[in-house]
């Protein structure tokens, strides 16, 4: 990473002030999730069906239990107070306040967002943001897309926003949102609605203020004076309109409005006459605006002009080929001002001009001089997605469980369904999520993948991620860390550990000093973790370890979630393979931490003598001879075990067998001699035990520079798995390395048991089956979170075996090459994903013409959650910019690679 930049930049000061614990400015942020509704969270029903119980059908009308949500939105760091956008464009039989999408029953391929929306530019402190929302001009085809891909079998294409026709003549409106702060609590807006078609066409916008419903619940604690919306403005006619913003936490605000025509306020309150046919709690409801602009219902609103949901009315045409603006300002009130201030938009301008230069000035000090001006497009878009994605994520689960003091009990069928282990978990906090739609909560492993690109803009911001999951109120007792919101006691990838590394080695590199408390904290906290994991996940005491679907949905042949249909259970060779990753990462940690505490030397032997255990049992399974190592295909499977001297070789060449790769360190001379009792007792350990000793890749030959290697994957096997791993007709796509082989595509593997096929076919681009809700695909496309880690394997392999050590690339090309070499170019492999090729096309975009041709969408980038197989389009879900978000942290160091050389 660069350390070039200059510590003057703005944004770098603002940062510093705040780990002073100076002026909060991230008080303010992109906190508001995309989609609400269809969550855990929201779901009271007995059986846990989240889509039907809350759909999108509700979410204008009834008021939200946990997060609020909104289009390019922002709330406060509590989500106390939130501002978003609502549009109508005459035509649309909903007033636009959030994106639409489909739920897991409806879409063929499951939940999918069918709207197209782009973050474009967000400083780490959100002191500048910018998101373009597309706004069709005629009426949305909610019906349409819901009829349409409900009707499609699993075979087929999800059927999109552009498949329906809606965008031509490019009648649509690009519309920009931005924000720029003046100071922590005086942030300045505005939207830009440009008409792209070719007609004038009426827009309404409002900007919208609510305050998230804190006090229908009837609990103790969050009790306090219900807060007000109210319209404070002045009687001279002015061409600005306020609204006083008044709560009792966040305390006294103001929200001017220039030339709006009209403020309008109503409730944060459910339409009960609407969706249950009984009274409301109020006449003023959530979706008030809804009718008032829609249906032409003035009586929906507040004659009063107060409430605790108000907007801005703007009524416009926009000529073909014009633009408006409209101009706001959210600012916090001088203590025991009266007064309204004279001109809130005489700086507005200037402001924004200087926001925006400075946060050019601080992507200038980060990206290096060599990107392309399209390298630098897509790392400062990449960039914008993974910190517009931070979000208010807020689930007490005790609470959800046993119900709210002033609501109807729940079903009593929750208290032995979804999360009911998890009482302890009480979250209120900023956290990254995969995707502010799709994935609107955070996962584990997802989370572990953000945090290295984070750390790039924001090192402290990622330190905090990873010490949040091992707090006492996400952590579980018994040492597992939650997974996701859907089932927080499934398992993900032990992959903490190898995050907190990477977040430590990258904050060290830009401070000149590594955070040992960070360190430390987490490294405890990743202790019982992996003590858990041991005494959980590996049934039988044989250092092979289980795990269910670890991450990769539907790669296998079975459900590994579920009871085999064969009985017995899978020794799984990438459960055991993290295990060993796991193993080697808290090693690497603990020697570090050893060098100023000499009592971790302790702990670090600890974990090499269990790596040395968990790489013997890969090659010998309870002394049965059982390998998860297969010499006659040279690869290594999972083993279907039924008991004693009764095992199958599940012979599917998936990134099963290549994950083995991951567990990879190298160990410095120089610090072995920092660590005289670690190497002590290592020697003695290795001079007594030789069989364990000789499964690691020849710790008694010294390789470059006297290194030594600790690898489950001896150098043999490592040839020959990568040379599968490196040829086209199985894994090596031109876009990465796709998670399964290609040979599969004509000839599926098939493993009969007791006269029952299972099969698995290649499948480049959507699933074919359910498995796992059916909106993710293992079987065939390529993933950037494990291709990331098979280049940082790679790059650990050349540390050691230096330039000497060459594999040939592709496989039958008759060129050899480094592992260095082969790292580099999977590396850009991937990144040609976003590039534009010799003919300027993104393979993102796959045959999309218009994303392909039209200049008001060719530079926006999509960045998807996963690509397919053979031509890298974009799939699954569409702005999954948090572990894809990697291809920043990839053309960084390409481009650091390129100068070095």
């Amino acid at each position: 990473m660069s350390s070039s930049k200059p510590k003057a930049v703005a944004e770098d000061g603002r940062l510093h002030v705040i780990q002073e614990g100076k002026p909060n400015w991230k008080q303010w942020g992109p906190y508001l999730a995309e989609r609400a509704w269809g969550t855990v969270r929201e779901d009271y029903s007995p059986n846990g069906a989240a889509w039907d119980y809350f759909p999108h059908d509700h979410a204008r009308s009834r008021v939200y239990r946990w997060n609020e949500d909104g289009l390019a939105g922002i709330s406060d760091d509590q989500q106390h107070l939130c501002f978003a956008l609502a549009l109508w464009n005459g035509q649309d039989g909903i007033l636009k306040e959030r994106l639409f999408g489909l739920s897991g029953s409806e879409g063929n391929h499951g939940e999918d967002v069918k709207e197209y929306y782009f973050y474009l530019d967000c400083t780490p402190t959100h002191s500048y943001m910018k998101m373009l929302y597309k706004y069709p001009q005629r009426a949305f085809p909610y019906a349409n897309l819901v009829e349409t891909n409900r009707g499609r079998g699993k075979n087929a294409p999800e059927y999109e926003l552009i498949d329906t026709g809606i965008f031509a003549e490019n009648r649509y409106f690009d519309v920009f949102v931005e924000y720029a702060k003046a100071s922590p609590e005086d942030i300045l807006i505005r939207v830009t609605a440009f008409n792209r078609g070719p007609e004038p066409a009426d827009l309404h916008i409002l900007p919208t203020l609510w305050f998230r419903n804190m006090w229908d619940w009837g609990w103790e604690q969050d009790k306090m004076p219900r807060p007000t919306l109210k319209e404070l403005s002045p009687e001279d006619k002015s061409s600005t309109k306020w609204i006083e913003v008044d709560h009792a936490a966040l305390g006294r605000y103001l929200f001017a409005c220039e030339d709006a025509d009209a403020l309008l306020f109503t409730e944060n309150e459910t339409n009960n006459e609407r969706l249950y046919a009984s009274p409301s709690r109020t006449s003023f409801v959530k979706d008030a605006f809804h009718a008032y602009i829609v249906e032409g219902r003035s009586e929906a609103v507040n004659p009063d002009r107060v409430g605790t949901k108000a907007a801005a009315l703007y009524q416009r045409t926009v000529t073909s080929g014009e633009s408006i603006s409209i101009s706001l300002r959210l600012m916090k009130a001088k203590d025991n001002e009266k007064n309204l201030p004279e001109d809130p938009f005489e700086s507005f301008e200037n402001i924004f001009k200087k926001r925006q230069a400075e946060a050019d000035e601080f992507y200038a000090g980060i990206q290096p001089a060599s990107l392309t001006e399209d390298e630098r497009l897509i790392q400062r878009q990449a960039f914008a997605g993974m910190l517009w994605s931070k979000q208010f994520y807020h689930y007490n689960i005790e609470e959800w469980l046993d119900g709210d003091p002033s609501q109807p009990a729940p079903p009593a069928e929750r208290i032995k369904g979804r999360n009911r282990a998890w009482r302890h978990l009480r979250a209120a906090d900023i956290l990254s999520m995969p995707d502010k739609w799709e994935y609107p909560w955070f996962a584990a492993w997802d989370l572990a993948f953000h945090c290295i690109p984070l750390a790039i803009l924001d090192a402290e911001f990622a330190k905090q991620q990873l010490i949040l999951l091992g707090r006492e109120w996400y952590l579980h007792p018994n040492g597992q860390v939650p997974a996701y919101e859907w089932d927080f006691g499934d398992v993900n990838p032990p992959v903490l550990a190898w995050a907190t590394w990477r977040v430590y080695k990258i904050d060290q590199r830009e401070h000149g000093k590594g955070d040992r408390l960070f360190l430390e904290r987490v490294f405890h906290k990743l202790l019982l973790n992996f003590t858990w994991w041991v005494n959980r996940k590996d049934t039988e005491g044989l250092n092979v370890f289980q795990g269910g679907f670890l991450g990769l949905d539907n790669i296998g042949v079975f459900d590994r979630n579920a009871s085999l249909p064969t009985g017995g259970h899978i020794q799984q060779s990438d459960g055991t393979s993290w295990m060993g990753m796991f193993c080697l990462n808290m090693l690497t940690i603990a020697l570090e931490l050893a060098l100023e505490d000499p009592a971790y030397e302790d702990i670090a032997l600890k974990f090499f003598e269990h790596f040395l255990y968990i790489a013997n049992a890969m090659n010998n399974i309870a002394g049965e001879g059982i390998s998860l190592w297969n010499e006659e295909d040279e690869f290594f499977y999972d083993v279907l075990h039924f008991g004693p001297h009764s095992n199958t070789p599940l012979k599917l060449r998936s990134m099963v067998g290549l994950i083995p790769l991951f567990a990879v360190t190298t160990i410095e001379p120089s610090l072995l001699e920092r660590v005289p009792e670690f190497k002590q007792r290592l020697e003695w350990f290795l001079e007594h035990r030789p069989d364990l000793a000789k499964l690691v890749s020849r710790w008694q030959e010294p390789g470059m520079g006297e290194r030594r290697l600790l690898a489950l994957v001896r150098g043999h096997r490592m040839k020959r798995v990568l040379s599968r791993m490196l040829d086209a007709n199985e894994f090596l796509s031109a876009y990465g390395v796709r998670a399964l082989s290609r040979v599969y595509g004509e000839d599926p593997y098939i493993l009969s048991v007791d006269g029952t096929q299972y099969s698995v076919q290649y499948l480049p681009a959507e699933s074919d089956s359910g498995l796992f809700g059916g909106n993710s695909n293992w079987r065939g496309p390529i993933w950037f979170p494990v291709n990331y880690l098979i280049i940082e394997a790679l790059q650990q392999f050349h540390h050691y075996y230096s330039d000497d050590f060459k594999v040939e690339c592709p496989t039958g090309s008759g060129q050899f090459i480094t592992l260095k070499q082969v790292a580099n170019e999977l590396s850009n492999r991937l990144i040609n994903t976003f590039r534009r090729d010799e003919n300027g096309r993104r393979a993102v975009f796959g045959g999309q013409e218009l994303f392909q041709n039209d200049h008001q969408w060719r530079d926006y980038i999509p960045f998807y959650e996963y690509f397919h197989g053979d031509h890298a389009a974009g799939l699954g879900a569409s702005h999954q910019t948090g572990w894809t978000g990697l291809v920043a942290k990839l053309i960084q160091q390409q481009a650091e690679h390129s100068g070095e050389a």
